[in-house]
């Protein structure tokens, strides 16, 4: 049995969320889905589940935008892969957006976002090799 790699997932918007949840499921990945950036916050400082990417809208309901959550992900694990998904601020991307991270402005392919988690997750290294 192969072990499943949970993605969390930030988004309000229903239909958005359907594909993106969709598009993982079709590559093999479960999706943990958040409306809110804050409720996104808790579930990975709570650590109940071991989330493998983020992917995040940036403009959402609430007060914690996806360039947040990013950051407090960042700060959990600094290696952390993170998808941006925008319709509007992609022009902020370069100022807000973290290192080793992917924007993907909407409407994207649903391949679009399975390259972009596959390549996040294949450029880091395994959590048991050494450093130095």
């Amino acid at each position: 049995m192969t072990e499943l790699v949970v993605i969390l997932v930030i988004e309000d918007d229903e239909t958005v969320q359907g594909v993106v949840e969709d598009a993982l499921s079709e590559g093999g990945f479960e999706a943990a889905v958040a409306a809110t950036g804050e409720e996104a916050i808790t579930l990975l400082l709570g650590r109940q589940t071991e989330y493998r990417a983020l992917v995040t809208d940036i403009n959402m309901l609430g007060k914690t935008d996806g360039w947040e959550v990013a950051r407090v992900a960042r700060e959990i694990d600094p290696a952390f892969p993170i998808i941006y998904m925008t319709g509007a601020a992609a022009h902020e991307y370069a100022s807000k957006g973290v290192p080793n991270s992917i924007l993907l402005n909407k409407p994207f392919a649903p391949a679009q976002l399975l390259t972009a988690v596959a390549q996040l997750l294949n450029a880091g290294s395994p959590p048991t090799a050494p450093t130095g």
